[in-house]
């Protein structure tokens, strides 16, 4: 179900109020994130601030037998199928980021659809870590940036390592082929608990049926700026594009409040559920919402001092507001 605080920041956006401030993100003023983005990528009336250029989707969701041993969350426990509208998307505010720069994450955020008016949501993005560990450090990056000088830039990174691991893990790899083709990452961990009241921290992972495919440098340069969304209809024409919804387990020692941080990626993951893209969506239909990953469903719980992950729901409730004005 929609937490009691997802429920008061969608009132807030509603209503044009300022976010209330989430208590892990420190003094780090939500609408000052959403403006820095602004200042780096510029304003574009009626979208969101980040990942702006996307596109709608719809398919179901279907647990594995697995899944409910970890979470007692409907959607999890219960039988499925359950409804899905989700967001394919590009990283960053440009509206017309490119589809073949490789330095830039892709994305995919989830409205799972429970019944009865409630829903829960996932935001996961084509890389492991995030660039920032806290909100305060985020909303310094974004402002040195946006300065264009590059004596401070290079001197925000030398002393911020952790802010050059997403590009470094990025570039690493090739470009990916399709929206289809990639797996998505939750930065955040977790922690699950199913109906015999055992919990277990995880980080989330989707995982492509069709295997992760990638363009070489020569061939990204062939492609068209804009070709993931024709290539996805292609594509669904044949048939459903389909993911494994991993958890990855975490252990005692791992960091629960850093974002920046790696997990060893031969940590034992357990299949929760098959993911179905089946169609493309109206994009209105993922407009009147928020993707807000702090509406989790009782079963799940996001990490209590994580600072980035606290402060998302009020910037994207700013963004939210903005765009619908």
């Amino acid at each position: 179900m929609m937490s009691n605080r997802a429920v008061l920041v969608m009132l807030a956006a509603a209503l044009g109020m300022g976010a209330p401030h989430p208590a892990a993100a420190g003094d780090t003023d939500p609408e000052a994130l959403v403006n820095a983005l602004n200042a780096v990528f510029g304003a574009n009336p009626g979208k969101r601030a980040a990942h702006t250029h996307g596109f709608c989707v719809k398919g179901a969701f279907v647990p594995s037998d697995e899944a409910g041993k970890l979470s007692k969350a409907p959607h999890l426990s219960g039988k499925g199928p359950w409804p899905v509208v989700a967001r394919f998307s590009m990283g960053g505010g440009n509206p017309e980021a490119p589809n073949t720069q490789k330095d830039n994450t892709r994305g995919i955020a989830l409205h799972i659809d429970l019944g009865q008016g409630n829903q829960t949501d996932m935001v996961l993005i084509s890389a492991p870590v995030f660039v920032a560990k806290t909100p305060a450090k985020f909303l310094e990056l974004l402002q040195t940036v946006a300065s264009k000088d590059k004596d401070r830039i290079g001197a925000f990174f030398k002393a911020n390592p952790e802010s050059t691991l997403q590009k470094s893990w990025l570039n690493a790899r090739r470009v990916p082929a399709s929206y289809a083709t990639t797996s998505y990452f939750g930065v955040h961990t977790f922690t699950l608990t199913n109906a015999a009241g055992a919990k277990q921290i995880i980080k989330w992972k989707l995982i492509p049926k069709a295997g992760e495919v990638g363009l070489s440098d020569d061939e990204a340069k062939t492609k068209d700026p804009d070709f993931y969304r024709p290539e996805l209809v292609e594509r669904l024409a044949r048939g459903p594009a389909e993911f494994d919804l991993t958890a990855i387990l975490g252990q005692p020692g791992d960091a629960r409040d850093d974002p920046t941080a790696f997990w060893p990626e031969d940590r034992t993951s357990v299949v929760m559920g098959t993911l179905t893209i089946a169609a493309l969506e109206d994009d209105t239909v993922c407009d009147s919402n928020m993707f807000d990953p702090t509406n989790v469903s009782d079963g799940i719980e996001g990490p209590a001092n994580d600072g980035i992950f606290q402060i998302r729901s009020p910037a994207y409730a700013v963004s939210f507001s903005r765009r619908n004005q």
